[in-house]
């Protein structure tokens, strides 16, 4: 049986530098905008990193595209 591949990690905000401020957070559409309950995604070359938008500076998940479709697709199921 073939192994899967880990297709998402978990990353310590700090880890990733200051860079992340430059970065352009998009909350979903499904979100009511003066809410702060949801997450927020941003896309970086080859990556896709969520986070909690009630902890900006908390940790992130770090997904590939191929995972980040994935997710979308069964999430709109």
């Amino acid at each position: 049986m073939a192994r899967s591949r880990k297709c998402w990690e978990r990353h310590e905000h700090q880890a990733l530098g200051s860079g992340l401020s430059a970065l352009t957070w998009v909350k979903s559409s499904y979100s009511a905008s003066d809410s702060n309950d949801c997450v927020e995604v941003a896309h970086l070359p080859g990556t896709i990193l969520v986070r909690d938008s009630k902890v900006a500076d908390g940790d992130l998940l770090s997904l590939s595209p191929a995972a980040w479709a994935g997710f979308v697709a069964h999430a709109a199921d």
